[in-house]
């Protein structure tokens, strides 16, 4: 059994509790559902959804509704979480670290939203890998982007937030993934504000 990271052990415990409370309710899946409608706009069907950093479920019941006839699996670590995001009936959930999810299978779509951001820098190519081998052929990346990799405090703690280009270093280190669409959240949008975040869709091509 692998021991985990530090920052796994962070979010298995109180303070992702605190964030899983944090962070439920309409409004959220509402600004997600207008973002995902946006993101997914110039790609092909979608029949199969993984989601790496599943949470409660919010992005999961926004893809639920876009995507109403899609396979939908969830992947988290927190136990609170996942017992949320099961509770909603409409998706597969993993209980675990997304770097432990095996790769059974591969699917149409794989997503990172508020999760690459909370990794450490070292662990950032085995979550890459995973996004990577996950995907049959779209790969969605939901974070904060800075063109240089910085530390940002979050919430009196040092070493749990991070901003970089996510979606650059994934197309630098796999030569098949293309970049089909990008855009940007507000969080001062008057109908569907979302936290600053930009959001990056790559495409497998042979």
């Amino acid at each position: 059994m692998r021991d985990l990271s530090e920052q796994e052990k962070f979010w298995q415990g109180d303070f992702g509790n605190q964030y899983v409370e944090r962070n439920i309710g309409q409004p959220l899946v509402a600004a997600s559902l207008a973002m995902f409608a946006k993101a997914l706009s110039r790609a092909g069907r979608i029949d199969s959804v993984v989601e790496l950093g599943t949470n409660a479920g919010n992005n999961l019941q926004a893809l639920h509704q876009l995507l109403p006839e899609s396979e939908l699996f969830g992947v988290e670590i927190n136990e609170s979480a996942c017992a949320q995001a099961r509770a909603l009936g409409i998706a597969q959930i993993w209980q675990g670290s997304l770097f432990d999810f095996p790769r059974e299978r591969t699917y149409d779509l794989s997503l990172s939203k508020g999760v690459l951001i909370h990794l450490a820098p070292e662990l950032l190519a085995t979550a890459y890998a995973q996004l990577y081998a996950l995907s049959r052929r779209y790969i969605l990346i939901a974070e904060y982007y800075n063109p240089a990799p910085v530390e940002v405090p979050y919430r009196g703690n040092s070493g749990k937030l991070f901003k970089r280009d996510f979606a650059g270093e994934m197309l630098d280190r796999y030569a098949d993934l293309h970049l089909l669409d990008y855009g940007f959240v507000y969080h001062r949008d008057p109908q569907f504000p979302a936290d600053d975040i930009t959001w990056f869709l790559l495409e497998k091509r042979p």
